[in-house]
């Protein structure tokens, strides 16, 4: 039972931290910073919860039924934001699922070795997820536009949406996301291995 009730917890929290992270577009002076951040979050929050449940079950696919039922729980609390006015295309694609396939196929390439999963797998959801989150930015409405004809009645002042100055802090923020991603998911799918082991 602890170890569902884990499961569940942990798909909220990445479904909370994934809504947090979709405002971004509209901080459009910190987009590209923010971008990365955000991108290096998401993929530590989906490969510890993925790669315990993986272990857990010892089936290969149950990493992306985890991403699954993050982004079904998204999309639930993304409906949230139609009552507020706003557009369609601020909902979240489901990144996540792509990057998971890829820790269920290290799983199950390697006949289910624990390690291989925590390094290959690792390596390969934190480099990818930053490239299909650029592409999840490429398929909505220009921010800026977005940010000015959806002003948010609480942004705070310093929140107001400005010109962006692109590559102003980094020149690719997709590279610097995926870089940093690689490492850290690493350490954290073995955290999610480890949890098994309580």
């Amino acid at each position: 039972c602890t170890h569902y009730l884990f499961i569940v917890v942990v798909a909220v929290n990445s479904t909370l931290l994934t809504i947090n992270a979709g405002d971004y577009i509209f901080y459009t002076d910190w987009a590209w910073t923010s971008f990365v951040i955000f991108s290096i979050s998401q993929s530590l929050m989906l490969v510890v919860g993925a790669c315990y449940y993986l272990t857990f079950t010892g089936v290969p696919g149950t990493a992306t039924y985890y991403a699954l039922i993050m982004t079904v729980y998204t999309w639930v609390a993304k409906g949230a934001w139609f009552a507020l006015g706003y557009p369609y295309d601020f909902i979240v694609t489901p990144v996540w699922l792509p990057s998971a396939m890829l820790l269920d196929l290290a799983y199950w390439a390697t006949k289910k070795n624990k390690h291989s999963l925590i390094l290959f797998g690792g390596v390969m959801c934190g480099m990818s997820l930053p490239s299909f989150n650029m592409v999840n930015l490429i398929t909505v409405a220009d921010p800026l536009e977005t940010a000015f004809k959806y002003p948010r009645p609480t942004l705070a002042p310093y929140m107001t949406p400005i010109e962006p100055a692109v590559g102003k802090f980094y020149n690719s923020p997709v590279a610097l996301g995926a870089g940093a991603g690689a490492v850290l998911s690493v350490t954290m799918a073995a955290l999610g291995c480890k949890l098994n082991t309580w």
